[in-house]
């Protein structure tokens, strides 16, 4: 299997790349359909060997060929990480004793959400913005394939009803957060990928999800509150701690629960 997550691996690290194409056109508005790559400085064509993941970025020293203009360093960090979470949701998501056809069927849907994850990621980060349209294809996804899985014997109603539940019971958790605090404390968009979370993790991942992103959040919060970045007033968006959270609880959210009960009992 090594051969095959190293090819997982590279393949994450092109679809990465794309992921920033999209990222950028999505929020200029641009038609996916309107050409190629270009700079979004000089507005040059970009060649084949401009887009090369990662090393393009290194061969260049970070810089545009046509223009000098600085290149972010959001391409190669989001290509890497696409890469490693593709990886990540590949081993922890096979499963050798289904054909291959029922096991890359259900990799091919959480690789696709992955992605849509990873734009939701970078556009909270970005712009404070939790885009419906990328969300709402990610839950269509999600749903398909709990029914793909139902259907294939692998859920029982009970298991299927418990994602419906988790989903429930995240959203309306953060719609009374969002209600009370009059949207200051987190916005509507934060509601709307709770309820996704819960649809795409069920029980208990769901808890293991929302107590790491509350966590992880309150830490980020206060080293930029000690390095000044931040003030105790200002806005953080939560997505990217959700998402994160999200990623945490798909790989070893089970695990992590246990350990917790066994401290408990």
């Amino acid at each position: 299997m090594l051969f095959e997550f190293i090819i997982i691996f590279i393949f994450g690290l092109v679809i990465g790349s794309f992921l920033n194409c999209v990222v950028y056109r999505l929020n200029e508005g641009i038609s996916f359909s309107s050409g190629r790559s270009f700079c979004p400085n000089c507005k040059h064509t970009l060649a084949w060997y401009d887009l090369v993941p990662v090393f393009s970025f290194l061969f260049l020293r970070g810089k545009c060929r046509y223009c000098g203009q600085k290149i972010s360093w959001q391409y190669p960090i989001v290509e890497i990480s696409t890469g490693l979470i593709f990886l990540l949701v590949s081993i922890t998501t096979f499963d050798p004793q289904l054909s291959i056809l029922n096991s890359l069927f259900p990799m091919v849907c959480l690789l696709a959400v992955s992605s849509l994850l990873i734009i939701i990621f970078i556009f909270d980060l970005k712009w404070y913005i939790i885009p419906d349209k990328v969300l709402f294809i990610a839950a269509g996804i999600t749903a398909v394939f709990h029914l793909y899985n139902f259907f294939l014997g692998l859920y029982s109603k009970d298991q299927a009803l418990g994602f419906l539940f988790s989903a429930t019971g995240a959203c309306a958790f953060f719609l009374a957060i969002f209600l009370l605090t009059r949207g200051r404390a987190m916005g509507f968009g934060d509601v709307k990928l709770a309820f996704f979370m819960g649809l795409f993790l069920g029980w208990p991942k769901i808890i293991v999800a929302l107590f790491l992103a509350f966590l992880i959040g309150a830490i980020i919060g206060l080293i930029l509150i000690a390095l000044k970045k931040k003030g105790l007033r200002s806005e953080i968006p939560f997505g990217p701690f959700l998402i994160t959270g999200l990623f945490i609880a798909l790989a070893w959210g089970d695990k992590l629960f246990s350990s917790y009960l066994n401290l408990l009992y």
